[in-house]
C-alpha cells in the first residue's frame, strides 16, 4: 500500500462529506452505559510528538470546544485489534498468557522501527494524524499475527472491521455538530502537511481497553520490547 496516496484519498473523500454535513457524530463517547471492551496491540508516540499534536488540537478547541479531543495519555497507534471492542467482553473469558506467547512469537523480528507523524487525514467520524513507517517490519508482524491467530483456537476478531495497514493516530472524534465548519476545516487544511516529528518505537503494548482507549479504563497486560 502507498500510504501517502491512501491518506490523501481518504482526506479528499472525507472532507467533502464533512463539508456536506455528512459526517458521523458519536453519541456514545460520554455515555456511562458504554460497556464495549476488547484487547489491542498498540504503540504510544513520544511525549514530544504528543505535545506537538496538542498544539494543533488547542487551535481546534478554540474554534469548537465541543468535540472529543484525545489527551496525551490516550493517543496511540493501533498495531492490531486482537479482540475488537464489544459490549460485555471481560478478561476472565480468555487465557491472556496464551495471547502473550503467540504475540511475542509474531513480533519478535520487529526492530529499528521509526514512525514519522506528518500531516492530517480524516474520516467521516474523526481527524487523524498521518503516520509513516520507515520499514515494512510492522506490517510483516501484522501478517504474522493474522496467520498465527487464524491457526490457533484463541478467540479473536482480527480484520473483522477492516484490514489495518497504516500507522495513524486518531486525535479527535466528532461528538456534536461542528460550530464553525469553515474555520474548523481551514485549520485542518493548514496542518495537512505539518511535521509533528519522528520517534523510535521502543515497545509495543498489549492492553485491555474501551473503545476510545481512555486511560481510566485501559489496563496494560504486557509490554514487548523492540530492538533498536
Amino acid at each position: 500500500m502507498n500510504l501517502k496516496e491512501h491518506y490523501e484519498s481518504l482526506y479528499k473523500t472525507s472532507i467533502k462529506q464533512i463539508e456536506a454535513d455528512a459526517y458521523d457524530i458519536d453519541t456514545l463517547i460520554d455515555s456511562p452505559s458504554d460497556n464495549r471492551f476488547g484487547i489491542t496491540l498498540l504503540i504510544r508516540p513520544s511525549e514530544t510528538i504528543k505535545n506537538e499534536i496538542q498544539k494543533f488540537l488547542d487551535i481546534l478547541k478554540a474554534i469548537d470546544p465541543n468535540q472529543y479531543y484525545y489527551v496525551n495519555s490516550d493517543i496511540h497507534i493501533t498495531v492490531m485489534s486482537i479482540i475488537s471492542c464489544y459490549d460485555g467482553f471481560e478478561l476472565k473469558s480468555i487465557n491472556i498468557s496464551e495471547y502473550i506467547t503467540l504475540i511475542n512469537e509474531s513480533i519478535q523480528n520487529v526492530s529499528n522501527l521509526k514512525i514519522e507523524f506528518k500531516g492530517i487525514t480524516a474520516s467521516t467520524s474523526c481527524i487523524m494524524v498521518q503516520g509513516f513507517m520507515n520499514t515494512e517490519a510492522l506490517n510483516d508482524a501484522r501478517n504474522n499475527l493474522r496467520i498465527k491467530f487464524k491457526n490457533s483456537t484463541l478467540k479473536q476478531s482480527i480484520d473483522k472491521r477492516y484490514t489495518i495497514q497504516t500507522a495513524h493516530a486518531t486525535v479527535l472524534r466528532f461528538k456534536e455538530k461542528i460550530i464553525d465548519k469553515s474555520k474548523f476545516l481551514e485549520i485542518v487544511e493548514k496542518y495537512k502537511n505539518h511535521e509533528f516529528g519522528t520517534f523510535e518505537v521502543k515497545s509495543i503494548e498489549l492492553v485491555y481497553n474501551d473503545w476510545y482507549q481512555k486511560a481510566k479504563f485501559v489496563k496494560k497486560l504486557s509490554e514487548f520490547s523492540i530492538k533498536n
